[in-house]
Protein backbone atom coordinates (compact mmCIF):
# COMPACT_ATOMS: atom_id res chain seq x y z
CA UNK A 1 0.00 0.00 0.00
CA UNK A 2 1.36 3.33 -1.17
CA UNK A 3 1.39 6.85 1.40
CA UNK A 4 -2.13 7.29 0.31
CA UNK A 5 -3.82 4.21 1.86
CA UNK A 6 -7.18 2.90 0.72
CA UNK A 7 -10.28 4.09 2.16
CA UNK A 8 -11.98 0.82 2.73
CA UNK A 9 -15.57 0.78 2.47
CA UNK A 10 -16.29 3.96 0.88
CA UNK A 11 -15.57 3.12 -2.78
CA UNK A 12 -12.41 4.79 -2.77
CA UNK A 13 -8.71 3.39 -3.76
CA UNK A 14 -5.73 5.54 -3.98
CA UNK A 15 -3.82 3.76 -6.28
CA UNK A 16 0.22 4.91 -7.49
CA UNK A 17 0.24 5.45 -11.05
CA UNK A 18 1.07 6.87 -14.14
CA UNK A 19 -1.03 9.79 -16.17
CA UNK A 20 -2.82 7.93 -18.44
CA UNK A 21 -5.99 5.97 -18.60
CA UNK A 22 -7.62 4.57 -22.20
CA UNK A 23 -11.46 5.91 -23.43
CA UNK A 24 -14.35 7.70 -25.04
CA UNK A 25 -15.97 9.24 -27.60
CA UNK A 26 -16.41 13.13 -29.16
CA UNK A 27 -19.88 14.76 -28.44
CA UNK A 28 -21.03 16.95 -31.04
CA UNK A 29 -20.99 20.17 -28.99
CA UNK A 30 -18.15 21.90 -27.22
CA UNK A 31 -15.56 24.33 -28.46
CA UNK A 32 -12.14 22.26 -30.28
CA UNK A 33 -8.87 23.19 -30.13
CA UNK A 34 -6.08 22.66 -31.94
CA UNK A 35 -4.44 23.14 -35.42
CA UNK A 36 -5.23 25.71 -37.84
CA UNK A 37 -6.19 25.50 -41.59
CA UNK A 38 -4.41 27.64 -44.26
CA UNK A 39 -7.77 28.65 -45.93
CA UNK A 40 -9.72 29.81 -42.55
CA UNK A 41 -10.34 33.53 -41.75
CA UNK A 42 -10.67 34.43 -38.29
CA UNK A 43 -14.64 33.42 -38.20
CA UNK A 44 -13.99 30.20 -38.95
CA UNK A 45 -14.99 30.00 -42.54
CA UNK A 46 -12.71 28.93 -45.72
CA UNK A 47 -11.48 31.75 -48.03
CA UNK A 48 -10.31 29.93 -51.17
CA UNK A 49 -11.20 26.30 -52.28
CA UNK A 50 -9.03 24.13 -50.01
CA UNK A 51 -6.73 21.45 -51.67
CA UNK A 52 -5.81 18.15 -49.93
CA UNK A 53 -1.59 18.57 -49.74
CA UNK A 54 -2.20 22.39 -48.32
CA UNK A 55 -5.28 22.12 -46.20
CA UNK A 56 -6.42 18.65 -45.56
CA UNK A 57 -2.75 16.57 -44.79
CA UNK A 58 -1.50 18.19 -41.98
CA UNK A 59 -4.95 18.16 -40.14
CA UNK A 60 -4.91 14.23 -41.25
CA UNK A 61 -1.08 14.34 -39.54
CA UNK A 62 -1.95 15.92 -36.20
CA UNK A 63 -5.34 14.31 -35.78
CA UNK A 64 -5.70 11.23 -37.68
CA UNK A 65 -2.63 9.01 -38.87
CA UNK A 66 -1.52 7.76 -35.28
CA UNK A 67 -4.27 5.15 -35.65
CA UNK A 68 -5.56 5.56 -39.83
CA UNK A 69 -2.21 3.79 -41.01
CA UNK A 70 -1.80 0.87 -41.92
CA UNK A 71 -1.56 -1.96 -39.79
CA UNK A 72 -2.57 0.03 -36.98
CA UNK A 73 -6.34 -0.92 -35.75
CA UNK A 74 -8.23 2.04 -38.05
CA UNK A 75 -10.35 0.04 -41.04
CA UNK A 76 -8.66 2.48 -43.03
CA UNK A 77 -5.60 4.78 -43.52
CA UNK A 78 -5.37 7.83 -44.42
CA UNK A 79 -2.06 8.42 -44.95
CA UNK A 80 -1.66 9.47 -48.68
CA UNK A 81 -4.37 11.48 -51.37
CA UNK A 82 -6.09 8.65 -52.88
CA UNK A 83 -6.66 7.08 -49.00
CA UNK A 84 -8.82 10.40 -48.25
CA UNK A 85 -10.32 11.01 -51.58
CA UNK A 86 -11.88 7.57 -51.34
CA UNK A 87 -13.61 8.25 -47.82
CA UNK A 88 -14.30 12.18 -48.42
CA UNK A 89 -17.57 12.22 -47.53
CA UNK A 90 -17.45 9.92 -44.64
CA UNK A 91 -14.64 12.65 -43.07
CA UNK A 92 -16.96 15.44 -43.40
CA UNK A 93 -19.73 13.45 -41.41
CA UNK A 94 -17.73 11.92 -39.09
CA UNK A 95 -15.89 15.44 -38.14
CA UNK A 96 -18.99 17.07 -38.25
CA UNK A 97 -20.78 14.73 -35.80
CA UNK A 98 -17.23 14.67 -33.57
CA UNK A 99 -16.88 10.85 -33.51
CA UNK A 100 -13.67 11.09 -34.93
CA UNK A 101 -10.89 12.03 -34.09
CA UNK A 102 -12.18 10.35 -30.84
CA UNK A 103 -11.99 12.31 -27.64
CA UNK A 104 -14.70 12.31 -25.06
CA UNK A 105 -13.52 16.06 -22.52
CA UNK A 106 -15.54 18.55 -24.06
CA UNK A 107 -16.63 21.88 -22.66
CA UNK A 108 -19.99 22.20 -21.77
CA UNK A 109 -22.73 25.14 -20.23
CA UNK A 110 -21.94 23.68 -16.83
CA UNK A 111 -18.13 22.63 -17.41
CA UNK A 112 -15.77 24.76 -18.36
CA UNK A 113 -12.69 23.21 -16.97
CA UNK A 114 -9.73 26.05 -16.18
CA UNK A 115 -7.16 24.61 -17.88
CA UNK A 116 -6.80 22.92 -21.93
CA UNK A 117 -5.77 19.15 -21.84
CA UNK A 118 -2.26 17.19 -23.30
CA UNK A 119 -2.23 15.68 -26.71
CA UNK A 120 -5.57 17.14 -27.81
CA UNK A 121 -6.50 15.93 -31.18
CA UNK A 122 -9.84 17.36 -31.60
CA UNK A 123 -10.00 19.61 -34.52
CA UNK A 124 -11.24 23.29 -34.40
CA UNK A 125 -14.56 24.56 -36.00
CA UNK A 126 -12.29 26.09 -38.83
CA UNK A 127 -10.66 22.70 -39.63
CA UNK A 128 -14.10 20.90 -39.95
CA UNK A 129 -15.32 23.46 -42.41
CA UNK A 130 -12.08 23.50 -44.36
CA UNK A 131 -13.20 19.30 -44.66
CA UNK A 132 -16.85 19.81 -45.55
CA UNK A 133 -15.35 22.85 -48.51
CA UNK A 134 -13.24 20.55 -49.95
CA UNK A 135 -15.16 17.67 -49.94
CA UNK A 136 -17.95 19.78 -51.94
CA UNK A 137 -15.23 21.21 -54.54
CA UNK A 138 -14.81 17.79 -55.43
CA UNK A 139 -11.81 16.58 -53.30
CA UNK A 140 -8.89 18.23 -54.87
CA UNK A 141 -5.31 17.32 -54.81
CA UNK A 142 -4.04 20.34 -55.23
CA UNK A 143 -0.11 20.87 -55.57
CA UNK A 144 2.15 18.38 -54.20
CA UNK A 145 4.49 20.74 -53.29
CA UNK A 146 2.08 22.43 -50.92
CA UNK A 147 2.20 18.94 -48.91
CA UNK A 148 4.14 19.26 -45.00
CA UNK A 149 6.72 17.56 -44.28
CA UNK A 150 6.34 13.65 -43.49
CA UNK A 151 6.76 12.92 -39.76
CA UNK A 152 9.53 10.69 -38.96
CA UNK A 153 8.63 7.14 -38.49
CA UNK A 154 7.31 6.95 -34.87
CA UNK A 155 9.95 5.03 -33.22
CA UNK A 156 8.37 2.80 -30.45
CA UNK A 157 9.26 2.41 -27.42
CA UNK A 158 10.08 4.26 -23.54
CA UNK A 159 13.26 6.24 -23.54
CA UNK A 160 15.62 4.62 -21.20
CA UNK A 161 13.60 1.16 -20.52
CA UNK A 162 15.05 -0.88 -17.96
CA UNK A 163 12.37 -3.47 -17.56
CA UNK A 164 9.70 -5.40 -20.17
CA UNK A 165 7.29 -7.88 -19.39
CA UNK A 166 4.85 -9.80 -21.72
CA UNK A 167 2.22 -12.51 -21.42
CA UNK A 168 3.55 -15.94 -21.40
CA UNK A 169 1.69 -17.44 -24.18
CA UNK A 170 0.35 -14.77 -27.17
CA UNK A 171 -3.46 -14.47 -27.23
CA UNK A 172 -5.70 -14.89 -30.75
CA UNK A 173 -8.50 -12.95 -31.06
CA UNK A 174 -11.35 -13.74 -33.20
CA UNK A 175 -15.02 -13.18 -33.45
CA UNK A 176 -17.65 -10.25 -34.31
CA UNK A 177 -17.84 -9.89 -30.44
CA UNK A 178 -14.94 -7.94 -28.46
CA UNK A 179 -13.32 -9.28 -26.02
CA UNK A 180 -11.54 -8.25 -22.56
CA UNK A 181 -8.28 -10.36 -21.78
CA UNK A 182 -6.15 -10.29 -18.41
CA UNK A 183 -2.60 -11.60 -18.21
CA UNK A 184 -0.65 -11.81 -15.03
CA UNK A 185 2.81 -10.68 -15.00
CA UNK A 186 5.81 -10.65 -12.41
CA UNK A 187 8.17 -8.25 -12.77
CA UNK A 188 9.74 -9.80 -10.32
CA UNK A 189 10.69 -7.05 -7.82
CA UNK A 190 12.95 -7.79 -4.80
CA UNK A 191 12.53 -3.84 -3.26
CA UNK A 192 10.72 -1.03 -3.80
CA UNK A 193 10.69 0.93 -6.99
CA UNK A 194 9.32 4.07 -8.22
CA UNK A 195 8.24 3.70 -11.97
CA UNK A 196 8.67 7.62 -13.54
CA UNK A 197 8.23 5.78 -17.05
CA UNK A 198 5.79 3.25 -18.90
CA UNK A 199 5.10 2.63 -22.33
CA UNK A 200 2.91 -0.39 -24.06
CA UNK A 201 4.37 -1.88 -27.35
CA UNK A 202 1.29 -3.63 -29.03
CA UNK A 203 2.20 -7.40 -30.24
CA UNK A 204 -0.94 -6.92 -32.96
CA UNK A 205 -2.00 -3.24 -33.48
CA UNK A 206 -4.68 -4.49 -35.78
CA UNK A 207 -6.63 -5.68 -32.76
CA UNK A 208 -5.63 -4.35 -29.76
CA UNK A 209 -8.36 -1.58 -29.06
CA UNK A 210 -6.94 -0.17 -25.61
CA UNK A 211 -4.76 -1.62 -22.73
CA UNK A 212 -4.58 -0.81 -18.98
CA UNK A 213 -2.19 -2.22 -16.17
CA UNK A 214 -3.15 -2.94 -13.03
CA UNK A 215 -0.57 -3.42 -9.90
CA UNK A 216 -1.79 -6.74 -7.67
CA UNK A 217 0.30 -6.47 -4.37
CA UNK A 218 -1.25 -9.30 -2.59
CA UNK A 219 -1.14 -11.16 -5.91
CA UNK A 220 -4.68 -12.38 -5.93
CA UNK A 221 -5.08 -12.70 -9.99
CA UNK A 222 -2.05 -15.26 -9.72
CA UNK A 223 -5.30 -18.05 -8.48
CA UNK A 224 -7.41 -16.36 -11.13
CA UNK A 225 -5.04 -17.46 -14.31
CA UNK A 226 -4.93 -20.66 -16.39
CA UNK A 227 -2.22 -22.52 -17.52
CA UNK A 228 -1.35 -19.71 -20.40
CA UNK A 229 -1.09 -17.08 -17.79
CA UNK A 230 -4.18 -15.04 -18.67
CA UNK A 231 -8.53 -15.21 -18.10
CA UNK A 232 -11.61 -13.28 -19.47
CA UNK A 233 -12.33 -10.14 -17.49
CA UNK A 234 -14.59 -6.71 -18.78
CA UNK A 235 -15.00 -4.18 -16.15
CA UNK A 236 -11.50 -4.96 -14.70
CA UNK A 237 -9.28 -7.49 -13.46
CA UNK A 238 -11.80 -9.32 -10.73
CA UNK A 239 -9.65 -8.70 -7.50
CA UNK A 240 -10.18 -6.83 -4.41
CA UNK A 241 -7.34 -4.38 -4.55
CA UNK A 242 -6.77 -3.13 -8.31
CA UNK A 243 -4.58 -0.36 -8.30
CA UNK A 244 -3.97 1.24 -12.03
CA UNK A 245 -0.88 2.13 -12.61
CA UNK A 246 -0.98 2.81 -16.89
CA UNK A 247 -3.21 2.38 -19.93
CA UNK A 248 -2.18 2.76 -23.25
CA UNK A 249 -4.69 3.84 -26.72
CA UNK A 250 -3.52 3.47 -30.16
CA UNK A 251 -1.56 6.83 -31.11
CA UNK A 252 -0.39 6.86 -27.54
CA UNK A 253 3.32 7.99 -26.70
CA UNK A 254 5.18 6.77 -23.59
CA UNK A 255 3.94 8.18 -20.42
CA UNK A 256 6.80 9.92 -18.30
CA UNK A 257 7.63 11.81 -15.15
CA UNK A 258 10.95 14.18 -14.48
CA UNK A 259 13.72 12.40 -12.85
CA UNK A 260 12.23 13.41 -8.98
CA UNK A 261 8.71 12.18 -9.72
CA UNK A 262 7.88 8.45 -9.09
CA UNK A 263 5.04 5.50 -8.49
CA UNK A 264 6.00 3.58 -6.31
CA UNK A 265 5.95 -0.43 -6.44
CA UNK A 266 6.02 -2.85 -3.48
CA UNK A 267 8.41 -5.75 -4.11
CA UNK A 268 6.75 -8.35 -4.72
CA UNK A 269 3.60 -7.02 -6.45
CA UNK A 270 2.35 -8.48 -9.23
CA UNK A 271 1.04 -6.83 -12.29
CA UNK A 272 -2.26 -7.43 -14.30
CA UNK A 273 -2.65 -6.61 -18.05
CA UNK A 274 -6.36 -5.75 -19.49
CA UNK A 275 -6.14 -5.98 -22.98
CA UNK A 276 -9.49 -5.02 -25.10
CA UNK A 277 -9.21 -6.95 -28.30
CA UNK A 278 -11.36 -5.70 -31.42
CA UNK A 279 -11.21 -8.47 -34.12
CA UNK A 280 -13.77 -7.24 -36.08
CA UNK A 281 -15.16 -10.18 -36.92
CA UNK A 282 -11.86 -11.92 -38.28
CA UNK A 283 -8.98 -14.03 -36.26
CA UNK A 284 -6.08 -11.66 -35.85
CA UNK A 285 -2.20 -13.05 -35.56
CA UNK A 286 -1.33 -13.65 -32.33
CA UNK A 287 -0.66 -10.64 -30.03
CA UNK A 288 1.76 -10.75 -26.73
CA UNK A 289 2.03 -7.07 -26.01
CA UNK A 290 4.62 -5.32 -24.40
CA UNK A 291 5.17 -3.50 -21.06
CA UNK A 292 7.87 -1.60 -20.55
CA UNK A 293 9.32 -0.01 -17.10
CA UNK A 294 11.85 2.67 -16.13
CA UNK A 295 12.43 3.50 -12.45
CA UNK A 296 13.62 6.75 -10.91
CA UNK A 297 17.48 6.66 -9.43
CA UNK A 298 16.52 7.39 -6.10
CA UNK A 299 13.49 8.16 -3.95
CA UNK A 300 11.48 10.64 -5.95
CA UNK A 301 10.35 14.19 -4.38
CA UNK A 302 6.74 13.63 -5.56
CA UNK A 303 4.68 10.44 -5.55
CA UNK A 304 2.40 9.96 -8.35
CA UNK A 305 -1.07 7.82 -7.32
CA UNK A 306 -4.65 7.51 -8.69
CA UNK A 307 -7.96 7.63 -6.71
CA UNK A 308 -10.19 5.88 -7.61
CA UNK A 309 -13.60 6.91 -6.35
CA UNK A 310 -16.91 5.89 -6.56
CA UNK A 311 -19.52 3.14 -7.56
CA UNK A 312 -21.22 3.59 -3.78
CA UNK A 313 -23.87 1.39 -3.28
CA UNK A 314 -25.26 3.19 0.04
CA UNK A 315 -25.17 6.86 1.49
CA UNK A 316 -22.89 6.69 4.80
CA UNK A 317 -23.61 8.77 8.23
CA UNK A 318 -21.59 12.03 6.83
CA UNK A 319 -23.97 12.51 4.14
CA UNK A 320 -20.93 11.08 1.67
CA UNK A 321 -21.48 8.19 -1.17
CA UNK A 322 -24.62 7.40 -3.00
CA UNK A 323 -27.10 10.82 -2.56
CA UNK A 324 -31.02 10.66 -3.08
CA UNK A 325 -31.94 10.03 -6.73
CA UNK A 326 -34.53 9.40 -8.93
CA UNK A 327 -36.49 6.36 -8.81
CA UNK A 328 -34.84 5.41 -5.04
CA UNK A 329 -37.32 3.15 -3.32
CA UNK A 330 -36.30 3.17 0.64
CA UNK A 331 -33.48 5.66 0.28
CA UNK A 332 -30.30 6.24 -1.64
CA UNK A 333 -30.17 3.41 -4.51
CA UNK A 334 -28.37 2.46 -7.27
CA UNK A 335 -30.81 1.12 -9.75
CA UNK A 336 -31.21 2.55 -13.69
CA UNK A 337 -34.86 1.22 -14.42
CA UNK A 338 -35.54 -0.92 -18.15
CA UNK A 339 -36.49 1.84 -20.56
CA UNK A 340 -35.54 4.97 -18.33
CA UNK A 341 -33.58 7.54 -20.40
CA UNK A 342 -31.16 10.48 -19.04
CA UNK A 343 -31.67 8.96 -15.69
CA UNK A 344 -28.77 10.07 -13.03
CA UNK A 345 -26.82 8.82 -10.17
CA UNK A 346 -24.79 11.10 -8.02
CA UNK A 347 -21.94 10.50 -5.14
CA UNK A 348 -20.42 12.65 -2.99
CA UNK A 349 -17.10 11.88 -1.24
CA UNK A 350 -15.00 14.12 0.98
CA UNK A 351 -11.07 14.48 0.56
CA UNK A 352 -9.83 12.88 4.18
CA UNK A 353 -7.84 14.61 6.68
CA UNK A 354 -3.84 13.69 7.01
CA UNK A 355 -2.93 13.70 3.32
CA UNK A 356 -0.75 15.92 1.65
CA UNK A 357 -2.37 18.74 -0.67
CA UNK A 358 -2.88 16.88 -4.24
CA UNK A 359 -2.36 18.57 -7.32
CA UNK A 360 -4.74 16.92 -9.87
CA UNK A 361 -2.58 15.63 -12.90
CA UNK A 362 -4.85 14.37 -14.89
CA UNK A 363 -8.55 12.38 -14.34
CA UNK A 364 -10.82 10.18 -16.23
CA UNK A 365 -14.76 9.17 -15.83
CA UNK A 366 -15.85 5.44 -16.40
CA UNK A 367 -19.08 4.40 -16.86
CA UNK A 368 -20.20 0.96 -19.17
CA UNK A 369 -22.80 1.06 -22.02
CA UNK A 370 -26.09 2.30 -20.40
CA UNK A 371 -24.02 5.42 -19.42
CA UNK A 372 -23.80 8.76 -21.53
CA UNK A 373 -22.39 11.16 -19.52
CA UNK A 374 -20.29 11.90 -16.53
CA UNK A 375 -19.19 15.34 -15.02
CA UNK A 376 -16.36 15.29 -11.76
CA UNK A 377 -16.83 18.78 -9.74
CA UNK A 378 -15.16 19.81 -6.89
CA UNK A 379 -16.49 21.88 -4.04
CA UNK A 380 -13.40 23.27 -2.06
CA UNK A 381 -13.77 24.04 1.96
CA UNK A 382 -11.08 26.54 1.88
CA UNK A 383 -10.87 28.05 -1.62
CA UNK A 384 -8.18 30.70 -2.86
CA UNK A 385 -7.38 33.21 -5.11
CA UNK A 386 -6.29 30.38 -7.29
CA UNK A 387 -8.52 27.40 -6.06
CA UNK A 388 -11.99 28.51 -6.60
CA UNK A 389 -14.62 27.45 -4.33
CA UNK A 390 -16.50 25.67 -7.08
CA UNK A 391 -14.75 23.69 -9.87
CA UNK A 392 -15.51 21.49 -12.42
CA UNK A 393 -12.64 19.04 -13.40
CA UNK A 394 -13.76 17.04 -16.33
CA UNK A 395 -17.04 16.08 -18.21
CA UNK A 396 -17.61 13.15 -20.77
CA UNK A 397 -21.04 14.24 -22.08
CA UNK A 398 -20.93 11.74 -25.20
CA UNK A 399 -19.40 8.93 -23.18
CA UNK A 400 -18.39 6.06 -25.22
CA UNK A 401 -16.77 2.65 -23.56
CA UNK A 402 -14.97 1.91 -26.70
CA UNK A 403 -12.83 5.06 -26.43
CA UNK A 404 -11.59 5.70 -22.80
CA UNK A 405 -8.77 7.68 -21.79
CA UNK A 406 -7.09 9.96 -19.10
CA UNK A 407 -7.32 13.53 -19.68
CA UNK A 408 -4.16 15.27 -18.45
CA UNK A 409 -4.50 19.06 -17.71
CA UNK A 410 -1.84 21.32 -20.27
CA UNK A 411 -0.90 23.01 -17.00
CA UNK A 412 2.06 23.85 -14.55
CA UNK A 413 2.03 21.98 -11.49
CA UNK A 414 1.82 24.81 -9.39
CA UNK A 415 -1.34 25.73 -11.20
CA UNK A 416 -3.18 22.38 -11.52
CA UNK A 417 -6.43 22.06 -9.36
CA UNK A 418 -5.62 21.27 -6.31
CA UNK A 419 -7.73 18.91 -3.43
CA UNK A 420 -7.01 19.44 0.23
CA UNK A 421 -9.15 17.93 3.65
CA UNK A 422 -12.23 19.19 3.56
CA UNK A 423 -13.06 19.26 -0.79
CA UNK A 424 -16.21 17.24 -1.62
CA UNK A 425 -15.69 15.81 -5.00
CA UNK A 426 -19.03 14.73 -6.24
CA UNK A 427 -19.77 12.41 -9.64
CA UNK A 428 -22.76 12.94 -11.52
CA UNK A 429 -23.39 10.27 -14.26
CA UNK A 430 -26.29 9.71 -16.31
CA UNK A 431 -27.67 6.95 -18.27
CA UNK A 432 -29.94 5.80 -21.10
CA UNK A 433 -31.26 2.25 -20.55
CA UNK A 434 -33.19 2.26 -23.95
CA UNK A 435 -32.95 1.00 -27.21
CA UNK A 436 -32.44 4.67 -27.76
CA UNK A 437 -29.36 3.95 -26.85
CA UNK A 438 -27.35 2.27 -29.37
CA UNK A 439 -24.81 0.61 -27.05
CA UNK A 440 -27.85 -1.00 -25.25
CA UNK A 441 -28.87 -2.21 -28.17
CA UNK A 442 -25.43 -3.89 -29.16
CA UNK A 443 -24.99 -5.36 -25.19
CA UNK A 444 -28.84 -6.61 -25.48
CA UNK A 445 -28.10 -8.92 -28.56
CA UNK A 446 -24.88 -9.95 -27.55
CA UNK A 447 -26.89 -11.29 -24.44
CA UNK A 448 -29.72 -12.71 -26.18
CA UNK A 449 -32.65 -10.10 -24.65
CA UNK A 450 -34.85 -8.47 -26.09
CA UNK A 451 -35.46 -5.97 -24.26
CA UNK A 452 -33.84 -3.12 -21.46
CA UNK A 453 -33.39 -4.98 -18.38
CA UNK A 454 -32.89 -3.11 -14.68
CA UNK A 455 -29.29 -2.24 -14.27
CA UNK A 456 -26.67 -2.04 -10.77
CA UNK A 457 -23.67 -1.80 -10.17
CA UNK A 458 -21.28 -4.74 -11.32
CA UNK A 459 -18.58 -5.77 -13.39
CA UNK A 460 -20.15 -7.31 -16.51
CA UNK A 461 -21.47 -6.26 -19.41
CA UNK A 462 -25.58 -5.07 -18.69
CA UNK A 463 -24.32 -3.92 -15.18
CA UNK A 464 -22.97 -0.18 -14.12
CA UNK A 465 -20.32 1.94 -12.95
CA UNK A 466 -19.84 5.30 -12.15
CA UNK A 467 -16.18 5.56 -11.03
CA UNK A 468 -13.86 8.41 -11.29
CA UNK A 469 -9.86 8.35 -12.07
CA UNK A 470 -8.03 10.84 -10.43
CA UNK A 471 -4.39 11.05 -11.12
CA UNK A 472 -2.67 13.53 -8.33
CA UNK A 473 0.77 13.97 -7.85
CA UNK A 474 2.17 14.91 -3.80
CA UNK A 475 5.31 16.13 -2.61
CA UNK A 476 7.15 13.63 -0.47
CA UNK A 477 10.23 15.40 -0.17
Amino acid sequence: MNRLGMASGLGVVFAATLPFIGCSSDPATGGATGGSSATSTSTGGPTAQPTFHKDIEPILQRSCQSCHTAGKIAPFALSTYDDAKTVASLLVTRTQDRTMPPWGAFETDTCKPRHGWKDDKRLSDAEIKTIEAWNTAGAPEGDPKDAPEKPAPAVEGLPGVQLTVAPKTPFVASGEKDQFRCFVLDPKLDKKRYLNGTHFIAGNPKVVHHALMFLDQAGESVAKADADGGYDCFGGPEISKANLIAAWAPGGVPNEYPSNIGLPVEAGSKLVMQIHYHPAGATGAPDATQFQMRFTDADPDYEAAIALIGNFTKQDASGDGLLPGPDDMGGPQFLIPAGAKAHTETMRFTVPGGLPPLKVYGIATHMHYVGTDMSIQVARATPTATQPADECLVETPRWDFNWQRQYAYDAEIAALPTLVAGDQVTFKCTYDNSTENPFVKRALLEQNLSSPQDVSLGETTLDEMCLGAINVIYKVK
